[in-house]
């Protein structure tokens, strides 16, 4: 049901300390902790004697002793101990995963450690720019299957809707998107011309009257959408430099962990080129960005329950990205388990 050659986020990097911290990733359960030097470790959530999580168990400088019998772990997952026995058995043994730290974030991959490379991590756009501000990632917990939540990151057209007192417009209702299908990902995007600022980018734009919007979504494999947002003087749309001086642009980094088949974890932080050293302007950004992140749970959390009791045969025009991101996505896991032996399938029902 997941692709499971990729990087995801496991956590925001101040949530992994010398505390042990249990997590649940793609219906794996992991214990994670920091090393001595600062460094993250990953394992699996339990002994192979008795299956007692481990994160139930003690932290002894870098290795980790369950608490059930003692059999300790070293940052491997080999056993370095066993209490009371003359050899170690060979199946005492934990999966470990490769981790990464990258904005903020830490990363897990979930895979073949093999082919763990951190340099395939998504690169982020003006990230150390000091041109550019950011507000600092955040966090949500959302009921529902992740590719519901993909779904609504390549759909500009629900904030009209959904987001009416933030990122929505009446003017923009029915224009037509594009669709872009790449080996990456897909994008659905539009061009708004001559329309109305809407209420939450109102706020920080620098000129009057109507703009030129661009919405722009891209959701790239495994689950990590890039949402850029251009607002331009009416009459200057444009898609690159040099845009005109008052432009306002932001680009939206979301990424989406599944939990299990009906669990999503949300990871989220915005780069802006503006205010960069503004405190306000963050907190502001970072309060009116999670009050619009609680309206797209509150739908999507109705949304996989209302399909779990009865799938829609219904598509409508709008769901043409969502649709060719699920079956690009079926096509590399199914490719992946193929190679592993393995049979799995994309869920829930499309939508």
């Amino acid at each position: 049901m997941f692709l499971r050659n990729a990087w995801y986020v496991a956590a925001l990097e101040a949530e992994i300390s010398r505390e042990l911290h249990a997590a649940k990733i793609l219906g794996e359960d992991i214990v994670m902790y920091r090393k001595l030097d600062g460094q993250v470790v990953a394992l699996e959530d339990a002994c192979p004697h008795r299956k007692l999580p481990l994160s139930m168990g003690r932290l002894q400088d870098d290795v980790l002793e369950c608490g059930y019998h003692g059999l300790t772990f070293d940052c491997s997952g080999s056993c370095v101990r066993a209490p009371g026995m003359t050899h170690i058995p060979k199946a005492a043994v934990v999966h470990s995963y490769p981790c990464a730290e990258r904005y903020g974030l830490v990363w897990i991959w979930m895979g073949d450690a093999a082919l763990a490379d951190p340099a395939t991590i998504i690169a982020v756009d003006h990230w150390g720019d000091p041109a550019w501000g950011m507000n600092s990632g955040d966090a949500m917990t959302v009921p529902c299957n992740y590719l519901y939540v993909t779904d609504n990151l390549l759909d500009p057209t629900h904030v009209s809707w959904v987001h009416q007192s933030s990122f929505g417009s009446a003017d923009i209702v029915g224009i037509p998107l594009k669709v872009d299908v790449q080996d990456s990902g897909v994008t659905v995007s539009r061009w708004m011309r001559s329309v109305e600022v809407a209420p939450f980018y109102a706020q920080f734009v620098k000129f009057q009257g109507h703009c030129d919007r661009k919405q722009q979504y891209e959701v790239r494999f495994p689950a990590h959408a890039v949402i850029r947002a251009i607002f331009t003087p009416a009459g200057t749309a444009s898609d690159a430099e040099p845009f005109h001086p008052d432009v306002f642009l932001m680009d939206s980094y979301n990424f989406l962990t599944p939990v299990d088949n009906n669990t999503t974890r949300y990871f989220w932080f915005q780069m802006r080129n503006f205010s960069p050293d503004d405190q306000d302007v963050s907190r502001q950004f970072s309060e009116d960005v999670r009050h619009a992140f609680e309206e797209d749970r509150l739908v999507l959390t109705a949304v996989h329950a209302g399909m779990a009791k009865n799938p829609s045969k219904l598509d409508l025009p709008q769901d043409s990205g969502p649709l060719r991101f699920r079956r690009k996505l079926q096509q590399l896991i199914t490719a992946e388990s193929e190679q592993s032996g393995a049979t799995a399938s994309v869920a829930p029902t499309e939508a």
